[in-house]
């Protein structure tokens, strides 16, 4: 509306008609509506009309108002002007030096590659297959496989200091597929790694061997010098139990104390039956042994019971007795281990060798032939 006048009615359906004139005569145009291959990039408001795009891979081809593929680059061509809105893509022939090996609207011919100076050139660059390059003292080289029955010749390998070609056979390669290649290694090289393998694994047998071999005779060696140190107290089970090392090497307990040399408490009471039980002492041995130990101010008989293997709740509970060595010797006799040497051993290293000497004469005396 010109200066003077004055909007009557504006456009009555946003979004769906708009006016981008001006002008008090013309009516709202309708929108452009977005179809097919076409996506709405802005929308369309009372003074602007939609605008619609291609989708990706099309263009808008500006007289039929319509969406056409973009043109593919072919082999040997490469991208020069991308596709998008109303321009189709613009290719370009690969010029001396670039390559394009495959076809397609978005990439530009690329450079070829350059062999360093540790390789040599196997193949030159063309516009449409890149150059290949190969080490001078290569580990694996590479071919194409062969089906069997075609008429393709053999794949061959080639020196890169010697212009002769040679075929190379299955007789004297070891190929191993990998992707569209074979890695190929020299059947020489790996037989005369087979030596070198078989040394370094006999090696490991050996020395594996020898710590074994060395771990159990030091193990031997711990248990019979243990058997020797052996307390004569430790009489053997009449089962003849056995005794097993970290070695696996079970001994026979029975044999190992026939093999101990005679010690001192052995000239004694050696019996193993029950003439050697405490509980078989003479009731007046029994009680001097009692007195002796209740005596001591020192508690010699809390120390013999600690040396016996009882518990100091147990040891509290004899002090509750008139007796407690009366009590603790009684407890301790109905026991199948209260032997006279045990009670021997326990008086000796608790220092009351006196207390020890007068039972052990009295056992001597006592004790069956």
């Amino acid at each position: 509306c010109h200066a003077g006048t004055q909007l009557t009615q504006p456009c009555p359906l946003p979004g769906v008609t708009y006016s981008d004139t001006v002008s008090a005569t013309e009516p709202c145009k309708p929108c452009t509506q977005c179809v097919g291959l076409q996506s709405m990039s802005a929308p369309c408001v009372e003074s602007d009309d939609a605008v619609c795009r291609c989708a990706y891979g099309y263009y808008q081809d500006e007289p039929s108002g319509t969406c056409q593929e973009c043109r593919v680059c072919q082999v040997g061509y490469g991208l020069m002007f991308p596709c998008q809105d109303s321009q189709n893509t613009v290719c370009e022939e690969c010029p001396e030096g670039t390559f394009s090996s495959e076809a397609n609207f978005v990439d530009p011919c690329l450079p070829c590659t350059t062999c360093e100076e540790n390789e040599v050139l196997v193949k030159e660059c063309t516009a449409t297959s890149d150059a290949e390059c190969r080490d001078l003292h290569p580990r694996w080289t590479t071919h194409t496989p062969s089906l069997v029955g075609s008429d393709s010749p053999e794949p061959i390998t080639r020196d890169p200091f010697n212009t002769e070609v040679m075929p190379s056979t299955l007789a004297d390669t070891v190929t191993t597929v990998m992707g569209s290649s074979q890695p190929v290694v020299s059947r020489g090289t790996a037989d005369n790694l087979i030596p070198v393998y078989c040394s370094i694994l006999a090696a490991v047998v050996v020395g594996l061997v020898a710590y074994i071999a060395f771990k159990r005779w030091n193990n031997c060696k711990q248990n019979k010098q243990g058997a020797n140190n052996r307390p004569v107290n430790q009489t053997p089970s009449p089962e003849g139990e056995k005794l097993h090392s970290d070695s696996g090497i079970s001994v026979d307990s029975q044999s190992l104390h026939d093999q101990q040399p005679p010690s001192q408490s052995t000239q004694g009471p050696a019996s193993k039956g029950d003439g050697n039980l405490y509980a078989n002492l003479p009731p007046s041995k029994q009680e001097e042994v009692e007195k002796l130990l209740g005596s001591s101010t020192e508690e010699t008989w809390r120390k013999l019971a600690g040396e016996l293997g009882y518990k100091e709740d147990l040891i509290d509970s004899f002090t509750r007795e008139e007796s407690p060595a009366r009590a603790l010797l009684a407890n301790w006799s109905s026991k199948e281990t209260a032997t006279l040497d045990a009670l021997l051993a326990a008086l000796r290293k608790i220092q009351r060798g006196d207390i020890a000497e007068s039972l052990y004469s009295e056992s001597t005396a006592t004790s069956p032939v």
